[in-house]
């Protein structure tokens, strides 16, 4: 830390009395910070402690009985912690005095909060770093050696660990941020006057919660830079706008495509700006594309369930689609929730003897939750519950909730680097159309989340066959159309064993693609950017994930031409173009619409 204060005052740029100034401003604002907290709070029994605590408290709680229930076993833990400490101050005594002294722990070369020079150079920001990794490795280790816990307790209790790590990372405060440290002295405390002037702003903005800005956004506004692909709202009701976009060739192939996108997220993921929008490369590749828009649902939509999602959502699309189009059938495509949905209402549609659906796509999407991944965390009978009853009171589950759940699993890169840059470098963020879309949550109604959560997650009826959906027993087994099936190789919300494992259940061919990157990039892959690259291998029985990669192919870049070629096959005949909005269904606005406007 000396050489940090040596340099302010070589430098010259160290000025007190505006230091003086600054933490004044940055201390009135922290104070407007946390009166607009403590508002949202107003008429909240004051003894109610929250859920997220009581789960923590209760699952370290599990922790610490299995350790302090045998004498030599906690010993041997303090004996563990004890001795990892005693190394590192003994590695820094010898650094202090000359020594070369190899480090008792170094941080993984992709932790992008140590990388700052001085976080090695310096002796007091070294030691630091080191002591915060070595008390982080141990946490983790106590967790993972409580052989007594069972898997999902030892789940939680590593994910709330992580948690508290990285939110207590010395990256993340003042005085022990040599990076931050500099900024400080050399602007006199500006960047934390600028940023405390932040934090204020983005409290009061999420009502009381920290909406954490991650985009700029004054400069991407929806129909502009943004889900700027032309086409008109040709039909709408209380759960969602059906978008058609407006051809840009002169022919079409003559089965029109339904997107049926999450409904907590918008749909504009998929029409992101020209060169990254999906549904502008599919209508450039001549597609009749139709969209559905969810709803941004107040407490007045809060009765709605999962059958009305289906039969409002891709059901009703199907039918607005045959009076725009005259086609009776479409190919599908589900993208994460989306496709959840999807897969029941094609259930739904084979146990009535409905043939409207040519072809399925899903997109990084879940039909068995097994394997569900991290999201399985917020998930038992307890949780569950307890959200219920908050969601019961409120009618929604409010989209900020959300987001923090899936910002929560990526904490580092989503929460604690824009904690770092914006309230304590005081930088405003970039404009990024990927993070502006990010940040644009979703409510969703109390009835429809409570199935959702309990029929997949929780009991995982679908792949059993025996959810039951509008009074109808669904059985995957019965769905015979040909599948497209995409998971991503590095997706922590449908991670690829469980989309692998999932298409099994299928009753028709399927086409398992495993795709380079996450549950977002992964699927917005242009092939014009040459990233990333995607597997394929016919082999989707009684395999996992490690044996299927040992037999595939590797390709090249992005998967969607593979998929418009695989689209191709189950229906090539062509047709004319057809206009966004006909005399069957005249354009009720133009695209995006103005459910998707509509902000958390």
């Amino acid at each position: 830390m000396t050489d940090v204060l040596e340099h302010a005052k070589t430098n010259g740029k160290f000025d007190a009395e505006a230091f003086a100034h600054n933490l004044a401003k940055a201390l009135e604002s922290s104070g407007q910070a946390l009166a607009a907290y403590l508002k949202s709070r107003d008429g909240q029994p004051p003894d109610e402690a929250p859920t997220e605590i009581k789960e923590l408290v209760k699952t370290f709680t599990a922790v610490a009985e299995y350790w302090l229930s045998d004498k030599t076993r906690a010993s041997e833990l303090q004996l563990k912690l004890g001795k990892s400490y005693l190394d590192l101050w003994g590695s820094s005594m010898r650094r202090l005095v000359g020594e070369n002294a190899a480090p008792a722990i170094s941080p993984a070369p992709r932790d992008k909060r140590f990388q700052d020079s001085e976080w090695k150079s310096n002796n007091f920001f070294d030691f630091v770093m080191q002591l915060y990794l070595l008390t982080t490795q141990w946490a983790f280790d106590v967790v993972r050696n409580a052989d007594g816990l069972d898997a999902h307790t030892r789940k939680k209790a590593e994910f709330y660990v992580q948690q508290i790590t990285n939110a207590l990372s010395p990256s993340n405060f003042v005085l022990t941020n040599p990076e931050v440290l500099r900024e400080t002295l050399a602007s006199s405390g500006d960047n934390l006057a600028r940023g405390m002037k932040m934090l204020a702003e983005d409290v009061v903005a999420g009502h009381g919660n920290l909406r954490i800005r991650q985009t700029d956004s004054s400069h991407l506004k929806l129909g502009d830079q943004v889900a700027n692909t032309p086409g008109k709202v040709i039909y709408q009701n209380d759960l969602m706008q059906l978008i058609q976009y407006q051809p840009a060739t002169e022919s079409v192939l003559r089965t029109p495509l339904l997107i049926v996108p999450p409904w907590i997220n918008k749909f504009y993921i998929l029409d992101l700006n020209r060169e990254k929008s999906f549904i502008k490369w599919c209508v450039d590749q001549g597609l009749t594309v139709f969209v559905i828009s969810w709803v941004n649902p107040d407490k007045q939509l809060g009765e709605k369930t999962f059958d009305d999602y289906m039969k409002e959502g891709p059901l009703a699309a199907m039918d607005a689609i045959e009076k725009a189009t005259g086609e009776m059938k479409v190919h599908t495509m589900g993208y994460c929730v989306g496709g959840t949905l999807l897969a029941t209402t094609l259930a739904w549609l084979a146990e009535k003897r409905r043939v409207r659906v040519t072809s399925a796509t899903f997109l990084a999407a879940q039909v068995d939750f097994t394997h569900a991944g991290d999201l399985l965390v917020f998930v038992d009978e307890d949780q569950i519950s307890a959200l219920e009853r908050d969601m019961q009171r409120a009618g929604v589950l409010e989209g900020s909730k959300m987001a923090m759940a899936f910002n929560m699993l990526r904490s580092n890169d989503l929460i604690w680097s824009y904690v770092v840059s914006n309230y304590l470098k005081g930088q405003q963020p970039a404009a990024f159309d990927l993070l502006h879309w990010n940040s644009d949550a979703t409510r969703m109604p109390a009835a429809n989340h409570s199935y959702y959560l309990r029929n997949c997650y929780l009991e995982n009826r679908l792949s059993a066959g025996t959810m039951v959906l509008d009074n109808t027993l669904l059985d995957l087994s019965k769905v015979k159309l040909p599948v497209y099936n995409l998971a991503t190789k590095e997706d922590h919300i449908a991670p690829a064993e469980s989309v692998l494992y999932g298409s099994q259940f299928f009753g028709g061919p399927v086409r398992y693609v495993l795709g380079g990157s996450g549950h977002i990039a992964g699927v917005v892959n242009p092939p014009n950017l040459g990233k990333y690259q995607y597997w394929t291998n016919d082999n989707i029985h009684d395999i996992t994930l490690a044996d299927w990669l040992k037999d595939a192919q590797e390709h090249k870049g992005s998967w969607w031409p593979d998929w418009r070629q695989w689209i191709e096959q189950h229906d090539p005949e062509q047709v004319p173009a057809r206009e966004a909005g006909s005399a069957a269904l005249p354009a009720l606005e133009d695209a995006p619409g103005s459910y998707v406007l509509v902000r958390a």
